[in-house]
């Protein structure tokens, strides 16, 4: 069986293809971006688990996460969002991806691309790190904190520092995977 880093350690089949197939695998596309970015803000305060077993309910609910969509949401919307059993009910977090979806049009007018703009942060190359254990993987760093900062100031929500090392994790922007899990780039697989 493949080594992999220990906060796998549950063995439940939807977390560990997460894992192995998507956390640390660099992303480019704009609305994967923009889904990772509003489920990350979704998980504060949670677990990932909570937000990884509701993904397919977050798609639905937010129609697969096209922001062009998102911010004509009606207030009749945000209220049947709000009683949407299949997502985490936090008028905040739901206000958010609305928000969010109007900050994410306007980088792309910007930039061009919310890649190129999000992307630019680690200059457009991922970070690997070299990591042996899972406790030696920081919940944030200088870089996650100033993508905080800029993503607020350009009018996004949920984005602190935690949250952003997490999401930088998710999309591959850092490789946090441990030495030892079959992930890490020094075993050889291809990301």
């Amino acid at each position: 069986m493949a080594e992999r880093c220990a906060w796998i350690a549950a063995k439940e089949p939807l977390y560990v293809e997460y894992h192995d197939k998507e956390w640390g695998v660099p992303v480019f596309d704009d609305r994967l971006l923009f889904e990772m970015l509003c489920l990350e803000g979704a998980q504060a305060g949670l677990s990932w688990w909570t937000i990884l077993q509701k993904r397919e309910n977050y798609r639905k609910a937010f129609d697969n996460f096209e922001a062009e969509k998102i911010v004509l949401y009606t207030d009749e919307k945000m209220q049947s969002l709000r009683e949407e059993a299949g997502i985490v009910r936090n008028k905040l977090k739901i206000q958010s991806v609305v928000t969010n979806a109007k900050a994410f049009l306007n980088i792309q007018k910007e930039h061009g691309t919310f890649s190129n703009y999000i992307w630019s942060f680690v200059e457009s190359e991922p970070i690997v790190n070299h990591w042996k254990t899972v406790k030696e993987v920081p919940v944030s760093s200088e870089i996650s904190d100033y993508m905080s900062k800029r993503l607020k100031k350009d009018g996004f929500k949920f984005v602190g520092g935690t949250i952003c090392y997490s999401y930088m994790q998710a999309v591959g922007m850092v490789n946090d995977h441990t030495l030892d899990c079959f992930c890490h780039p020094s075993h050889g697989k291809v990301k």
